[in-house]
């Protein structure tokens, strides 16, 4: 049986004419991604304005801004501990057009006491950008003057009272207590400013805060810093030790990441993690992040993603064993 030559020409031309269409749609997909963004990218800050998620936030975001040539137009939608911002990113259209905060509270810690409708897998992660630190202080005039004075009181019959807005806050303390036997009673508060307000009014004894709550309150006399809750000392106060190395196996880790909504392009991601860690090693970035008492980080997505269900595991175990109950 002899072969159509016609059929066989037709064959080879649609062959050719086939890799062609698809070489083209490679090279368009390719120009489509190098162009990418085309107009303004949201940005989704899952805190207040004012705070120190937010400031890291917005200026993450005009570092990006600049390298994009496009506008980063911040979205803050707080609330529930900061998972309403969350759970709205996870619904947006993954088209690389919303963007949004993921601390590392929202996925390693809340949603053990808080009911939530996302989980890690409901997000591309983008980058890690900044950390947090957190530190113990109480009234200048407070008769604790060290972290041992603390505990010694919490060993008493009274106990002491500590103010936190949130956990990771709380954490510190209920470690610190579950860890010397010591007596730590919780006065939650809506907001960092209500917990500071608490403690210089006296209705608690210590606070667990971040820097741009405690810092000008102790260089102005009113509080005294007694320790890092963190891994690292705070560059504020280089002399004040963290609680490990004062002998207490206590320490709060939390981190501040980009994510997207899960199923967004490849492409995309790439292109927005490298711009994301490019400007997160900024000298100026450093400076406001410093202000802010977060501190930067330059690390990829699935870096931070990993971050995150490790942390998931260590918080879990670290809440129940503080029997911290749920909130819903």
């Amino acid at each position: 049986m002899t072969a159509n030559p016609n059929i066989s020409k037709r064959a080879f031309l649609a062959a050719c004419s086939g890799t062609l269409l698809l070489g083209m749609s490679g090279d368009v997909l390719a120009q489509g991604m190098d162009s990418f963004p085309e107009r303004e990218v949201a940005m989704v800050i899952n805190y207040g304005a004012g705070g120190n998620t937010d400031v890291a936030a917005r200026a993450i975001g005009n570092a990006m801004e600049r390298l994009l040539k496009k506008p980063i137009i911040p979205n803050n939608r707080p609330g529930a501990l900061g998972t309403l911002g969350v759970s709205y990113l996870a619904k947006q259209k993954p088209d690389g057009y919303t963007m949004g905060i993921v601390t590392y509270s929202t996925v390693a810690i809340t949603p053990h006491l808080l009911k939530v409708d996302y989980k890690a897998d409901d997000f591309d992660f983008i980058a890690g950008i900044a950390r947090y630190r957190y530190g113990i202080a109480v009234r200048s005039d407070s008769p604790y003057k060290s972290i041992a004075d603390l505990v010694k009181a919490a060993k008493g019959s009274k106990g002491i009272f500590f103010g936190a807005p949130s956990a990771p806050n709380n954490l510190a303390m209920y470690e610190l207590g579950r860890k010397t036997g010591g007596k730590f009673e919780e006065v939650t508060y809506k907001s960092g400013s209500e917990t500071l307000a608490a403690l210089i009014g006296g209705q608690v004894d210590v606070i667990v805060q971040n820097p741009s709550d405690i810092v000008p309150y102790v260089k102005a006399g009113k509080m005294r810093f007694l320790a890092s809750a963190s891994p690292m000392r705070w560059n504020e106060f280089p002399e004040v030790p963290t609680l490990k190395e004062q002998g207490y196996d206590v320490e709060i880790d939390s981190w501040i990441g980009l994510a997207y909504p899960k199923g967004t392009p490849k492409p995309i991601r790439d292109r927005m993690e490298h711009i994301a860690t490019t400007a997160a090693q900024s000298t100026e970035l450093a400076r406001i992040f410093e202000s802010a008492g977060v501190d930067p980080i330059s690390i990829s997505g699935e870096e931070y993603r990993k971050k995150l269900l490790e942390g998931r595991e260590v918080m879990g175990a670290a809440i129940k064993a503080a029997n911290l109950p749920r909130m819903n």
